[in-house]
């Protein structure tokens, strides 16, 4: 089974709440990643505004072309 996310709703600071094709549901904090992250091309998403921009594309989740993005299955099971 090919899993997609089919819906991502910005929650509050850094947090994400997935909901996937095979009906799993999950809330990610993206914080930690963020706040540990060595790449500017990575940091400048702990501004809020920018890190808000996520779109779908192809049951996948981007920001900025490709710019940032993760695997996934590692979402799928609450991982980043």
């Amino acid at each position: 089974m090919v899993i997609s996310i089919i819906k991502a709703d910005y929650l509050e600071d850094y947090k994400i709440k997935f909901s996937f094709s095979d009906g799993i549901e999950r809330i990610i904090d993206f914080s930690d990643f963020l706040q540990k992250a060595k790449n500017p091309m990575t940091k400048k998403y702990l501004d809020k505004e920018q890190f808000k921009r996520f779109s779908l594309l192809h049951g996948d989740i981007i920001w900025s072309d490709y710019e940032l993005c993760f695997p996934i299955w590692d979402l799928h099971e609450g991982e980043i």
